[in-house]
């Protein structure tokens, strides 16, 4: 066995020691919790009827009677995404196999799950973080009724898997296993739809013409093929052991999908108290695991947005990591994958070459991953350089790849695409942000411009059509944050930008808010935080300042001395009240006025406070008085 990295016992120690009493805390709930289960035990003879009437014959009767253990099903189905229409059927396969393994399930509850395809650069985008919250919280209120010894998770998306991660990992004690539904065939190159959104952008093509590229791109069931957020989640389910291996990127409706569907319900029963190979989610997400899901999205150039959803699903299971931990890391782990828009593969193309199994394979060859951690399919991480089969109608496990089926989308630990992870953190007078790199040319990673202040990607836009951005420029786009209006991606902003670069402009992006995981070629540091409307610097920059990136020595600076940089007061919103109303906005107000700094995952939840929390954040951080 390769003995680990240093970098990677370095981090990993760091991790553990600044989480211990927050994880000791969380581990102390776990144990708590168990002690009160099997949970049907607990209930009146009252509460249990209420909780069994719902049902029909004999899931009836074994649920009445306390003998085998019933798993609560929680899904994300809905028609408005692709990737989760597929979970309809799911709840009727998922309790044919628990009969078929001496248990039984039952439809706990669903959560919300919006389309940030649908709703990317419209109102209803300033709800999308803070749906996370959302779903922790259904997740939770699914779990609640304490009928259950074990839980599987439908959800592939953006926040619905972080979401679904933070309400399960509140019930700590419970076995649990995630169960995807997998990527749809590949459509028109993820390139080649590019294209024609710039092609728009600059008035060259109609809609119609840009409609039916995007609906040949997004033309059925499953995840959206690029390595945006959602395929980012499903990496990381599996190398956090949280899925069946190889389970991530197999199509819907086919027979391995179904198999691997009622595996995973067979499976969280093997797993439960009364089976004797007692696994829960706790004890799975611990210190090691949080670390391998940051080396796998920075092998793999994963989304951004996990340096805020990873940060905020560690924390809900007492795990404390940071922005300077995924840096440290991105210095060692080298980019084993090329796939779009770090590459023009996509995830389908991914999977066939090798995969998942592949990347953990070459990763613990190099001691990049922890091999002796918990997962849902056994100790040993192990378990994830295989992949399944159907031999003979029977689901198998097989030795994943050894070579890569494909060298422009996959590579060994020897003969990486980069040496890191192309995730920097940035820092200077504006704050701290991260950018990624791994899709950013060489020759466009340091940009020394002249800023142009905007308050909404509308005012961006708005200069793009008038023709004002014809020019060497450093876009500053501010009060995009959580407390100010729920940190909205602004993926309608990498068309424009990128247009402008063809052109032959250097061109940057700055800003508080986020970028999509789908964002690419142009350099964006996002995430800025302190965040403008908690008094951050970013509030300071004027139009026409001389700003500095420099994405390989993670600088972000303004040419100004230092006593007039001190003496400018920060800018305030001039249109804040827009963005608390409308399109269920004021329903979120609470989430808006608790959200936590970027840094420490955007949340309203966590498991510090006062002035615990306060030793754990970096001076940069601390202006918040958050």
């Amino acid at each position: 066995m390769v003995s680990p990295h240093s970098q990677l016992i370095k981090v990993t120690e760091r991790v553990i020691e600044r989480s211990k009493p927050t994880r000791d805390a969380y581990l102390a709930h776990i144990d708590r919790a168990q002690g009160r289960f099997p949970a049907r035990g607990a209930l009146s003879c009252a509460n249990l009827a209420h909780g069994f009437a719902g049902l029909e014959g004999n899931d009836k009767l074994v649920i009445k009677q306390i003998r085998e253990p019933n798993i609560g099903i929680v899904s994300s189905y809905n028609e408005m995404l692709s990737a989760h229409a597929p979970y309809k059927t799911y709840p009727d396969i998922i309790k044919q196999a628990a009969r078929e393994n001496g248990g039984v399930a039952q439809f706990a509850g669903g959560v919300p799950a919006m389309c940030d395809g649908v709703t990317q650069g419209n109102a209803g985008m300033e709800l999308s973080l803070f749906s996370r919250e959302t779903i922790a919280m259904s997740t939770a209120i699914a779990l609640t009724h304490n009928m259950f010894d074990a839980a599987l998770c439908l959800g592939i998306c953006d926040k619905i898997v972080p979401g679904l991660m933070i309400g399960a990992l509140q019930f700590g004690h419970l076995p649990t296993i995630f169960v995807p539904a997998g990527p749809m065939t590949s459509g028109i190159t993820n390139d080649d739809k590019a294209k024609v959104r710039q092609r728009f952008a600059t008035g060259e093509c109609g809609r119609n013409e840009l409609l039916e590229s995007e609906a040949a791109a997004y033309h059925g069931h499953g995840t959206c093929t690029f390595y945006g957020t959602a395929n980012s989640n499903q990496m990381l389910m599996e190398v956090m052991g949280m899925h069946l291996p190889g389970s991530a990127f197999v199509h819907p409706h086919t027979p391995l999908r179904d198999a691997l569907t009622a595996q995973a319900a067979r499976r969280v029963l093997d797993l439960t108290v009364e089976r004797g190979n007692y696994t829960p989610i706790g004890h799975v997400v611990d210190e090691k695991a949080v670390v391998n899901g940051i080396v796998a999205l920075l092998a793999t150039g994963g989304s951004t947005n996990h340096t805020l959803h990873l940060v905020a699903i560690a924390r809900a299971a007492g795990i404390i990591i940071d922005w300077n931990d995924f840096d440290e890391l991105s210095a060692s782990v080298p980019l084993l994958a090329k796939v779009y828009p770090n590459g023009k593969a996509d995830v389908n193309h991914f999977h066939a070459a090798g995969g998942v199994a592949f990347l953990v394979r070459n990763l613990l060859e190099g001691g990049l991953l922890h091999e002796d951690v918990k997962t849902v399919a056994g100790p040993g991480l192990k378990h994830y350089t295989q992949e399944p089969k159907l031999i003979d109608g029977k689901l198998t496990w097989v030795d994943g790849a050894a070579e890569s089926g494909d060298r422009a989308v996959l590579r060994s630990i020897e003969e990486p695409f980069q040496p890191d992870g192309g995730l920097r953190l940035m820092q200077g007078r504006l704050g701290r942000g991260v950018i990624k790199i791994s899709a950013v040319a060489k020759e466009h990673r340091k940009v020394r411009a002249p800023a142009i202040v905007f308050d909404s990607q509308e005012a961006v836009q708005e200069a793009f059509d008038n023709g004002e951005l014809k020019r060497d420029f450093i876009a500053v786009v501010r009060f995009q944050g959580a407390r100010a209006n729920g940190m909205p991606e602004l993926h309608r902003l990498t068309p424009l930008l990128g247009v402008l670069q063809d052109q032959g402009f250097h061109v940057a992006l700055v800003t508080d808010g986020r970028m999509s995981g789908a964002s690419g070629k142009v350099p964006a540091v996002i995430h800025l935080s302190p965040e403008a409307l908690l008094q951050g610097p970013l509030g300071k920059v004027q139009t026409g300042d001389m700003l500095v990136i420099d994405a390989e020595a993670g600088v972000l600076d303004v040419e100004l001395d230092d006593a007039a940089w001190d003496a400018r007061s920060v800018a305030q919103p001039l249109h804040q009240a827009d963005n608390e109303v409308g399109f269920g906005r004021e329903l979120f107000g609470v989430f808006r006025s608790a959200a936590a700094p970027a840094e420490l995952g955007a949340s309203v939840f966590g498991p510090l406070t006062g002035e615990t929390e306060a030793a754990h954040r970096h001076p940069a951080l601390q202006k918040e008085g958050v």
